[in-house]
């Protein structure tokens, strides 16, 4: 796999590519035709921490990650360890759905080496929506400490979700 990397407010040095191509590297072994593949690597620097945004288009899909970290190292392993996780997702999809596409990625690994992780269902919850306004649900979000909320807004008598944002404000979903 080749390796595009550019830095936005930072200089990128030969550590930096180097590291960057060999743990990407570690992705090869599940993209067939690696070679013509290329990922593509930001780094930038915010509030002395540097964020690490992959992206690798793949034929029938854009494999996606970023991360934050203290620095360019630790945040490279965590995305690689995201695209990996990905990876073995569309795995899991591909096969079940017997797609024509299949051939994106190399399925001729052992099983033992690759965890399967399949997503389920592992809890149904009933809740009871109360009619509330914006200020209210934020406050009961928080009491309960979850990242997200479902009440009816007390105006509009709608379904609506109020969320909290990786920024610490808050966003709301509304229904139609």
């Amino acid at each position: 796999m080749k390796v595009s990397i550019r830095g936005e407010k930072t200089k990128i040095t030969p550590a930096m590519t180097s590291y960057a191509t060999e743990k990407l590297g570690k992705l090869d072994k599940y993209v067939e035709k690696s070679e013509d593949i290329t990922a593509n690597v930001v780094v930038k620097v915010r509030d002395h921490q540097d964020k690490v945004e992959v992206t690798i288009p793949i034929k029938a899909f854009i494999l996606r990650a970023e991360e934050t970290q203290e620095d360019f190292y630790a945040a490279m392993d965590v995305v690689v360890d995201k695209l990996e996780r990905q990876i073995r997702k569309q795995k899991t999809r591909l096969q079940s759905q017997h797609l024509k596409d299949r051939k994106v990625f190399n399925f001729a690994l052992e099983e033992e080496e690759i965890e399967e992780e399949e997503e389920k269902i592992v809890k149904r919850k009933k809740v009871e929506v109360k009619p509330m306004n914006e200020e209210e649900a934020i406050l009961q979000m928080e009491l309960l400490g979850h990242q997200f909320y479902l009440f009816k807004d007390a105006d509009t008598n709608l379904p609506t979700v109020v969320y909290k944002r990786k920024d610490g404000n808050y966003g709301i979903i509304e229904s139609e």
